[in-house]
């Protein structure tokens, strides 16, 4: 058991520390469903987690090609959509169809 120390003017208190397993995520949840625009900013955060760790990128790729398939179909249809376009307008170097 971990434990962590409580320091007062007066008194010093020692109490079991909870495990971070126990932590409530109900609250954060509910806002979740509640404000889409907070979900939405969760999302952005963890993807910019995500993206800035090769490792964490490709165990979230497998993740979502293994367990979400509908989202992985969605993911490629919109990648293979996007091939052989230029993403860069023409004023900035991109070619006019």
């Amino acid at each position: 058991m971990q434990y962590f120390t409580i320091l007062n003017t007066d008194k010093m208190k020692t109490r079991e520390k909870k495990s971070s397993n126990e932590t409530d995520l109900e609250p954060f949840y509910k806002v979740m469903e509640a404000e889409p625009r907070k979900f939405e900013e969760a999302l952005e955060v963890l993807l910019e987690m995500v993206t800035s760790d090769p490792q964490s990128t490709k165990n979230v790729a497998l993740l979502i090609k293994e367990d979400y398939p509908i989202l992985y179909r969605a993911i490629m249809d919109l990648s293979e959509n996007s091939k052989g376009e230029n993403p860069l307008p023409p004023c900035c170097g991109g070619h006019q169809k």
